[in-house]
């Protein structure tokens, strides 16, 4: 009896991994190692080295560990790489978990997580978002992301298969104390490459856009520390073993912050200078996203402890600061 998780060395994958051993949750990982790290998952835990999408190999690693649930994270997450390159994100997100799901019902998995994201809705009619706004996404990312959803509702109407849909809206932060943080190649997420910034390791952030209707005439975003997040999947399959039931749930702090606050943030906590330079508006980039989050803390009794914005970028502070003096 174990859980698998997907793209376990991962960002938010492995961050997932290291709080299920730590309460001693027996879990397995497959990864292709694409773009996680082998070195994020523990020794101990079982992984398997290939795509999700090869039932083969997947069928046989759900039964051989007798994984009765699945926390679904492998994805490619860039949004503007799956405007220019949408076959890869239909592929390797829409297909693959086709076929994951596949193998899990011929291995008997009931339960299925999985890792969505507010870009499902959007651009939003109204703030904070909240789980009925109308979904109507704006690039393939988004539209692969809903159409698994769809799928999910559909196998559960079918097949008895339990699932819960979990809409990240910005996840940031990191375990420094576990050696866990955030890193992409390329970067494209704000708070890293702040954080790049400071150590040198870039020379300027770019901010994109400053006459949004917003306080500071920039991009307003609610950020959710990632150890929350994986908070968030553990209480979702408590849900999932007592309630039965099924359902889409924001996970977010319904606080917003602009890009100039996070720079801010950084420069105080850093105490590093951030050099900044003002670019044109992004395409598809709307002025603000926050979560109306009410429905995870009703049902799951899920409530984001870490989710400040100085607890967010202290610990990533923290990661990579080490990391790049290691």
């Amino acid at each position: 009896m174990s859980i698998l998780v997907t793209g376990g060395a991962g960002y938010i994958g492995s961050h997932m991994v290291a709080l299920l051993a730590r309460r001693g949750v027996p879990v397995v990982v497959i990864d292709d190692l694409s773009s996680g790290r082998r070195e994020a998952v523990p020794k101990t835990v079982p992984l398997l080295v290939a795509d999700v999408a090869d039932r083969a190999q997947v069928e046989l690693f759900l039964r051989a560990h007798g994984v009765t649930a699945i926390f679904h994270f492998a994805s490619r997450i860039q949004v503007g790489e799956s405007v220019v390159r949408p076959r890869l994100y239909y592929r390797d997100n829409l297909g693959a978990a086709i076929a994951l799901l596949e193998s899990a019902l011929e291995a008997g998995v009931k339960e299925f997580i999985l890792s969505s994201t507010a870009a499902v809705y959007g651009d939003p009619i109204a703030v904070p978002l909240v789980e009925d706004h109308p979904t109507n996404p704006v690039n393939p990312y988004g539209e692969t992301k809903l159409a698994i959803e769809k799928m999910l509702a559909s196998y559960a109407r079918a097949y008895e298969l339990r699932y819960a849909a979990l809409r990240y809206f910005n996840a940031a932060g990191a375990d420094a104390e576990g050696g866990l943080g955030e890193c992409h190649d390329p970067e494209t997420h704000l708070i890293p490459i702040v954080l790049q910034a400071a150590l040198g390791q870039r020379d300027k952030v770019t901010v994109f856009g400053r006459d949004y209707p917003t306080p500071d005439g920039t991009c307003v975003r609610d950020y959710v520390h990632v150890v929350d997040l994986c908070e968030a999947h553990f209480a979702a399959k408590d849900w999932l073993d007592k309630r039965g039931a099924s359902g889409a749930f924001n996970l977010g702090t319904g606080r917003g912050y602009t890009v100039l606050e996070v720079i801010e943030t950084a420069r105080r906590i850093t105490g590093k200078e951030i050099r900044v330079e003002y670019g044109q508006r992004r395409d598809g980039d709307p002025p603000a996203l926050v979560a109306g989050a009410a429905r995870a803390e009703t049902d799951l009794g899920w409530k984001p402890t870490r989710s400040s914005l100085d607890q967010i970028v202290t610990d990533a502070w923290a990661w990579h600061s080490a990391r790049a003096h290691a």
